[in-house]
């Protein structure tokens, strides 16, 4: 089963007197481009049929920010030169090999509008999107449904499809940031950081695993990898506080798997037995509180609940 029994009710009052965490921009990967589109790259132009500075991605970006110095900017010589790129490109280059999808959103947030570019194409942005990009995804599916993943079992998802049940909706939202918005729904956020971090793991792991394998759709027909309420894990937009977002930023380097494959993690807020208890594949949330209090790491934590695992 993937019905597991969250914390987010008990911890209210905590988690409402903390302050959201802001997603910052990722200044280190800008620096790196030069405003030449090359092979391999994804680029925005600040003008319309190519023409202005230019803005070059090797990757996916789930916001480009919105103020020097940190922002990603357009490189290239031209019109727009030193400007930020979000809500401000005119056409694009995709040179990636892969199709490209184009968000009106931040965080791949398609609700709205986005538009998909093959590869090698060379096209103005549609009336919508032109002067309103918020972020991209390199290597989406082109049959319009968005259902795949870039994900493996070594390499996380950018990003992660979040059916909001009560919005009657399919957000794509940025695996990192799906993430720290659901621990702190999950886990009290007032906790040892080793429980925390613990929790981190096992929320980054179900839903890297459901991104990987979920075959299912809404009613409508839209394809999903996990639901926002206690179906899956509960995901709240801009619940993200400091303490859990560290606990995500500390462990997100490391993966749990099961033979080499990543773990479908369940987790329950009991202190004993879960509900549809299968030992070694769930994790008592209140029991890594007092793992955590007895000086136990994140590591034993994982490994005392979740058996035959291996962290990488």
């Amino acid at each position: 089963m993937r019905i597991h029994r969250p914390l987010a009710a008990t911890a209210l009052a905590v988690l409402t007197a903390l302050t959201a965490a802001v997603t910052a921009a990722q200044p280190a990967a800008a620096a790196a481009r030069d405003g030449v589109c090359q092979s391999g790259e994804f680029c925005y132009y600040y003008n319309s049929d190519n023409a202005g500075s230019v803005s070059d991605f090797t990757g996916s970006v789930a916001d480009y920010g919105t103020t020097q110095p940190s922002c990603y900017d357009f490189k290239g010589p031209g019109n727009g030169k030193g400007l930020c790129v979000k809500n401000n490109a005119a056409s694009v280059w995709n040179r990636t090999g892969k199709t490209v999808r184009v968000y009106y959103n931040s965080d791949f947030d398609g609700s709205h509008h986005s538009q998909d570019f093959a590869p090698g194409a060379k096209k103005n942005l549609d009336a919508t999107l032109k002067n309103n990009n918020a972020s991209h995804q390199v290597g989406v599916s082109s049959g319009g449904g968005g259902c795949s993943t870039d994900g493996t079992n070594t390499t996380p998802p950018s990003s992660i499809l979040v059916y909001r049940v009560s919005a009657g909706r399919v957000d794509r939202v940025a695996f990192r940031s799906y993430v720290k918005n659901v621990l702190p729904n999950e886990w009290v956020s007032s906790w040892p950081r080793a429980s925390l971090r613990a929790g981190a793991m096992a929320v980054k792991s179900y839903g890297w695993y459901w991104a990987l394998h979920s075959t299912r759709k809404t009613s409508w027909g839209a394809c999903y990898d996990v639901r926002d309420d206690t179906g899956d894990q509960v995901y709240r937009p801009s619940s993200a506080v400091a303490s859990t977002s560290a606990a995500v930023d500390d462990t997100w380097g490391t993966r749990m798997t099961r033979g080499g494959s990543i773990l479908q993690a369940h987790y329950c807020s009991t202190t004993t037995a879960c509900p549809a208890w299968v030992s070694g594949d769930w994790m008592s949330q209140y029991g890594s509180r007092d793992l955590a209090n007895a000086g136990r790491s994140w590591q034993y934590i994982l490994d005392h609940y979740y058996s035959g695992i291996t962290l990488h």
